[in-house]
């Protein structure tokens, strides 16, 4: 069995450097730890590495959504329901975990570092750095990723996407192109969720565009066809960071390719 690279800081600042990751930015990120390598220090260590370069006037985010959300309660068995309805914990940003299992162990680092802020809504993002609060702040409680949005804020502010060894069809930002697209008859998503107002566990009444199956019925992972596209029409930064293939995706840029590219697919 082949041993995993060995992968140190002062390597990581090296690679990301090239890659173009610098003072000042705001970044959004995607990655996969496991195939960075073996991080000397662990997980933590690529955070720091990201936030060294970026310095204290730059911002990193992620999605961090919520660890055991009940957001497919509706479709669960009766028993299962019950025992939600009754006890599910109310979504806290300020104690509710990430759900790690689903966006990447990062995910959790980064809502525990210090000074970090994570947005009001239960599919919450996270962010630490010069603009984290800003770009935390007012979630919208319904279409969580239009206008206003921490997705619709990266773009207003020249951000740029980082896939660490991530799969280019996890593009979340490719969510606020959905949004902003216009396309007939876009999927809906309605879902419940308890979070907590005034000290209280409150459910609320949720609605989206579709951001689990699509906004269209559609044969594959558009996502992953519209970053392919993007990638073979416009400049990217691309590289190995450690043992990741990476990229480092202007998030503006993208947003309009996407928002073209599904007006021009799905009408």
């Amino acid at each position: 069995m082949k041993k995993k690279q060995l992968i140190t800081k002062s390597q990581l600042i090296q690679d990301l450097r090239k890659l173009g990751v610098c003072k000042k930015q705001t970044i959004m990120l995607h990655s996969s730890v496991r195939n960075i390598g073996w991080v000397v220090g662990g997980p933590d260590v690529v955070l720091a590495a990201i936030l060294s370069l970026l310095t204290d006037a730059g911002t990193l985010m992620m999605m961090a959504s919520w660890e055991d959300n009940p957001y497919d309660l509706s479709r669960w068995p009766k028993h299962r329901q019950e025992a939600y309805l009754c006890e599910c914990p109310a979504y806290d940003p300020s104690r509710s975990r990430a759900d790690w299992r689903e966006m990447g162990i990062l995910t959790e680092y980064l809502r525990t570092w210090p000074g970090a802020h994570r947005s009001r809504h239960p599919f919450s993002y996270v962010a630490v750095g010069e603009l984290a609060q800003w770009i935390t702040a007012e979630q919208p409680w319904q279409y969580r990723d239009g206008p206003g949005s921490p997705l619709a804020k990266l773009c207003e502010v020249s951000g740029s996407v980082l896939l660490l060894g991530s799969p280019i069809g996890d593009v979340t930002l490719l969510h606020h192109a959905e949004h902003l697209a216009d396309v007939p008859n876009k999927w809906i998503d309605r879902y419940r969720m308890p979070i907590l107002q005034n000290g209280k566990r409150v459910w609320m009444d949720f609605e989206e565009f579709d951001t689990t199956n699509g906004i269209v019925d559609w044969p594959d992972n558009y996502f992953e066809t519209i970053v392919k596209d993007y990638l073979a029409t416009h400049p990217a930064q691309t590289g190995k960071v450690g043992g990741a293939k990476s990229y480092l995706l202007d998030a503006q840029s993208l947003t309009q390719f996407g928002v073209q590219w599904m007006e021009e697919n799905f009408n």
